[in-house]
């Protein structure tokens, strides 16, 4: 005897199938939708872009918020050519006169971050004033031989790669050296060593390491402050020769967190901002979430990560930012205002605005160039 499925039940079937097959799946021209839509929201909102930011005070718009916000804008145009893109970059660069927060003599890597995208802009057109002030920083840094200002793990995305841009740049290798000094204190020394070699994740900074623990017992591990290590050690990979002294020991922590963190995906796709309590604040988060799509992203198109392995993580993720985080004008939702910790930037949802818009659409467009790229 044969038994025919209702219907109804055969299309529910085939409807579920094809949910489940929809988040494994990335459409290319939509990644680029996604990104072009909630860049044009920014643009539009900050047509003059040396105007302050106005929170809890007046800053300059040279601060490291903006600088990311620009990373992520230069990662969108090197997949879209639009020189709108290139202008608006440039425009920020000569309102600032091409200088740093805090002027040259700052060590704050907060500051240099803008130093970036100076330096992509000076590859595409080498006018010497876009690299002054950035090289000057840098190099009264190295002169002092002080290595131990990144003191917290956001400083190693927004100051690392700028010596690594010098280094290839200038063909000069104290620059790898000194960035590789600063990074070992920050590794090993600094508190103890923020980076637990044990789980493949780094504290903050040592308020957060043990005894400290999250109301679970378990250790802090920050979302975006982990996503920030991802995004240093991709884009200093990026651009390091292959036979540099230390890069096996970046490409070993890079894979080390990049292992860490797949089990760790929330089931919608998204990160915690507590990595090891998800009950902590717990919920979708975007910024954390897209600088992992960025470096599992990038390790896949670079061969280094096994694509069986990391596509399908990179597709729920992204997908998930993509349909659940994006709204139809181009915010972008879910993203964790400024802080170092799960508690601050709170609430967290897809209406809230942070306190500052521009970091986060700098990751999420970071994500979507290296996903649009994937074969």
């Amino acid at each position: 005897m044969k038994f025919f499925k209702p219907l109804s039940l055969l299309i529910l079937s085939a409807t579920m199938l094809a949910g489940c097959a929809s988040k494994k799946q990335i459409k290319k021209s939509k990644v680029l939708d996604a990104m072009r839509t909630t860049n044009q929201y920014f643009m539009d909102k900050w047509p003059d872009t040396g105007k302050p930011i106005v929170t809890n005070k007046e800053r300059p718009s040279n601060i490291w918020t903006r600088g990311v916000y620009y990373e992520g804008l230069m990662a969108l145009y090197s997949v879209d050519k639009n020189p709108v893109y290139y202008k608006y970059a440039v425009d920020w660069g000569k309102s600032h006169n091409w200088g740093l927060n805090g002027g040259i003599k700052t060590r704050n890597a907060d500051n240099q971050d803008a130093g970036q995208t100076y330096l992509d802009l000076y590859e595409i057109d080498p006018q010497p004033e876009r690299i002054k002030d950035i090289k000057a920083s840098i190099d009264l840094m190295k002169a002092s031989g002080k290595v131990d200002d990144w003191t917290w793990i956001d400083a190693i995305q927004m100051g690392m790669p700028v010596f690594a841009k010098l280094g290839v740049m200038y063909k000069d290798t104290s620059y790898f050296n000194y960035m590789y000094k600063m990074y070992h204190h920050s590794k090993f020394v600094e508190g103890g060593g923020l980076y637990n070699k044990a789980e493949g994740l780094w504290w903050r900074d040592k308020d957060f390491v043990p005894p400290y623990k999250e109301p679970n017992g378990e250790d802090c591990y920050w979302s975006r402050g982990n996503g920030w290590v991802v995004a240093a050690l991709v884009r200093v990979m990026d651009l390091i020769p292959a036979d540099e002294t230390h890069r096996a020991e970046y490409l070993q922590d890079y894979k080390a967190m990049m292992k860490a963190l797949v089990p760790l995906q929330r089931e919608d796709g998204f990160w915690n901002v507590s990595l090891h309590d998800a009950n902590h604040f717990g919920g979708k988060e975007t910024s954390g979430t897209a600088l992992f799509v960025y470096g599992m992203a990038w390790g896949v198109n670079q061969g280094i990560l096994d694509a069986n392995v990391y596509k399908p993580v990179i597709a729920k993720a992204w997908n998930a930012l993509q349909n659940d985080a994006v709204h139809t004008n181009g915010f972008l939702g879910y993203v964790q205002g400024t802080g170092k910790e799960p508690k601050d930037g709170q609430p967290v949802s897809y209406t809230d605005v942070p306190d500052f818009e521009d970091y986060g659409l700098g990751c999420f467009l970071l994500a979507g160039s290296e996903v649009y790229k994937l074969k």
